[in-house]
Formats: structure tokens, C-alpha cells, sequence
């Protein structure tokens, strides 16, 4: 057995997934386009990380996620109203958009949860904060990463190059 043959730190590693809701609905999905991801490098949420440990091609997995594993638990506290023109002039804000906002942690991602004419409300909670993730996942492919991929702390592609839409 090689050691690319089960999923351990510092391997890119290929899934397909389907992320579910405690309700069944469908959150996100790879469809045809599978993720990787480069394991150790903190790219996919840590309770699902943990749960390819060992896996190998062609396994499927079912795992759950709680929020503290997840996307983290919500936080009333990180939600902000902010007047309407600390955002630029003119700007389209709609629900759903995101921001980075600088504070004293260093720039951190908001989401707009409401916008009034004088005033919008963000949300520094990642939209899935909170939620139990339901993942069906299916491991298609565990390689080396190549040395940019090891510098940078995540995959360029399926094979190790950016692909551009060729």
C-alpha cells in the first residue's frame, strides 16, 4: 500500500458531496464538478475533515457535523446594524451580499441580512453558523500535492494546475 492510498494530512484529496440541512433539504452540492481539497490545510470544516481520516477512492461516507465543528455556533453578538453610508455611494446592496469588514481581528466577512434606506444590517456569522451539516460524501481521487499547491495551502484544480475554463 502506497501512501497515498488513504486520506492523511498533506493530500489532495477529490469528493463529490451533497450537504443537507437537519431537515433533508439541500444546502450545496458538488453536482459534476467534484471539490478537492488539500487535508490538514484547514480547507473544509474540521468535523468533516476529521471523518475522511483513513478513507480511501471510492469510499462513501455519510457524516454529520455539529455547529462547533462546522461553521461555528451563532452569535447574536455578530450581527451589526451600520448606517447606510459606510458602504460606498451608490452601491446595490441587496440581502445576501458579502463584505469584508475591517476590525480589530483584521478584515472578516459579513453578510447583509437587511437593508433599509438609512441603515443595513450585517452579519458577521457565516450563513450556515449553528446548522447541523448532513454531508454524503463519495472520495474519487487522493494524489500528492505539487509544491505550489503545498506553499499555497490548497489544491490548483483537480490535477494541480489552475484550470481557466479550457
Amino acid at each position: 500500500m502506497t501512501s497515498a492510498d488513504t486520506v492523511r494530512d498533506g493530500l489532495v484529496v477529490i469528493f463529490h458531496y451533497t450537504l443537507r440541512d437537519s431537515e433533508g433539504t439541500v444546502l450545496d452540492a458538488s453536482g459534476n464538478d467534484p471539490m478537492p481539497y488539500l487535508h490538514g490545510a484547514n480547507n473544509i470544516v474540521p468535523g468533516l475533515e476529521r471523518q475522511l481520516v483513513g478513507r480511501s477512492v471510492g469510499d462513501r461516507i455519510t457524516a454529520e457535523v455539529q455547529p462547533e465543528d462546522g461553521y461555528g455556533v451563532y452569535d447574536d453578538g455578530m450581527v451589526l446594524t451600520v448606517p447606510r453610508d459606510a458602504f460606498p455611494p451608490g452601491a446595490d446592496i441587496q440581502v445576501g451580499m458579502s463584505f469584508l469588514m475591517n476590525t480589530d481581528d483584521g478584515d472578516r466577512p459579513v453578510w447583509v441580512t437587511a437593508v433599509e434606506p438609512s441603515m443595513i444590517t450585517v452579519d458577521g456569522n457565516h450563513p450556515m453558523a449553528g446548522r447541523v451539516l448532513h454531508f454524503e460524501i463519495e472520495v474519487i481521487g487522493l494524489r500528492e500535492p505539487t509544491a505550489d499547491e503545498q506553499a499555497h495551502g490548497h489544491p490548483h484544480g483537480l490535477d494541480g494546475t489552475h484550470s481557466h475554463g479550457h
